[in-house]
């Protein structure tokens, strides 16, 4: 089938470009999936594209209402500049934190101030795997819409309650459900495995430069510390929150 768009300079091309900037994405209340795995992970998700663009020589399933897109333009659209075979844009979703449905005895996995999407993503995925009731971003974290977060989740930022809050919102939230914060710094003096996460707990990093702010290590009921048995000083911040989130499970088994 011939492609309906043979040019960059179309009009539809064009958004899909600017949406890779988080401040037209909000502004749109749109975001950019790119590949088959990821589509078909959104779809899985209950997630409704409102348009669908493929590459002519794609192989594959695609809607029928799908656009067909010469193979370079969409390469040069794609936020990796690699043949992503389907480019859909979804409406963007944002859920607070009423909108989370805790289990009974809740698994709540914190970050703040988040810069890097790859550590989002994979937090994300953690959040995931280990069943967590919600993936809660504090201060001024990466957009959970980033196309590098996305892929990182590798989809399951789709379907993962993430909420972005503040300090106090976050708190009262937590006295609201009982449940009890922990969080992760290397200045603690009780190490990760020795703090009780057999009940509801919210598990905390902060950014990997600075650590948790000042406003949330108060907040915290109780601070633990990942060893480190060299001169590093400290660790990848989703690779914290993976050790925090499994000794949790690990308890709870």
């Amino acid at each position: 089938m011939p492609p309906e768009i043979t040019s960059t300079s179309n009009e539809r091309m064009k958004r899909l470009v600017r949406l890779r900037d988080r401040r037209h994405r909000n502004s749109a209340g749109l975001f950019v999936v790119e590949g088959e795995r990821l589509f078909s992970r959104a779809l899985q998700a209950g997630l409704e594209p409102i348009e669908v663009y493929v590459a002519s020589g794609h192989v594959g399933e695609y809607p029928k209402d799908a656009v067909m897109v010469a193979e370079d333009v969409l390469d040069r659209v794609s936020y990796r500049k690699t043949n992503p075979g389907i480019l859909a844009v979804f409406p963007q979703e944002h859920l607070e934190l009423a909108d989370i449905r805790l289990s009974p005895s809740p698994l709540v996995l914190v970050c703040e101030s988040i810069e890097k999407p790859g550590n989002l993503g994979a937090m994300a995925r953690t959040a995931s795997a280990v069943t967590a009731d919600a993936l809660v971003c504090v201060g001024n974290t990466v957009d959970k819409f980033n196309p590098n977060a996305l892929t990182s989740s590798t989809g399951a930022l789709f379907d993962m309650p993430t909420v972005n809050v503040s300090i106090p919102e976050l708190t009262d939230w937590l006295a609201d459900n009982d449940i009890e914060l922990i969080a992760a710094s290397p200045e603690a003096s009780t190490t990760y495995w020795h703090a009780d996460m057999s009940s509801a707990v919210a598990l905390a990093v902060g950014a990997e430069d600075s650590g948790l702010s000042p406003a949330l290590r108060q907040s915290t009921a109780q601070i633990v510390a990942i060893p480190m048995m060299s001169t590093v000083d400290s660790l990848n911040a989703s690779v914290s929150l993976g050790l925090l989130a499994y000794e949790a499970i690990r308890q709870r088994s």
